[in-house]
């Protein structure tokens, strides 16, 4: 088992950055890749960013591209998003899986979220 906690989430305003972090403890090694998901109200699951477990590779989902890094110093990982717009307005999710990929169903384990608005 893997547990998840994310931190970091907020009220802020528009422009403004944010970020959040995940850390993540017990057998870590069978699911060492992690990534952030989002949730906005009424909408489904979506990608944002995923890394590996050196922190050498990483993918960001191409709408979030130049406003987004996410980084890991071993079991903790961040997620640095720029310029936030309503848009941002979600539930942000940790997750932890034993491959590289944008795609939910590979993830394990996930925390369990926090809540990011952002106003205008």
């Amino acid at each position: 088992q893997v547990q998840l906690v994310e931190s970091g989430g907020g009220v802020v305003q528009a422009g403004d950055s944010l970020r959040l972090s995940c850390v993540a403890s017990g057998r870590t090694s069978t699911s060492p890749m992690m990534a952030w998901f989002r949730q906005a109200p009424g909408k489904e699951r979506e990608f944002v960013a995923t890394i590996s477990a050196t922190g050498r590779d990483f993918h960001y989902a191409d709408s979030m591209k130049g406003r987004v890094t996410i980084s890991r110093d071993r079991d903790v990982v961040s997620l640095q998003i720029n310029d936030m717009r309503s848009e941002d307005t979600a539930v942000y999710f940790c997750a932890a899986g034993p491959i590289l990929t944008n795609q939910k169903r590979w993830y394990d384990f996930w925390g369990q979220g926090t809540q990011v608005t952002v106003s205008s």
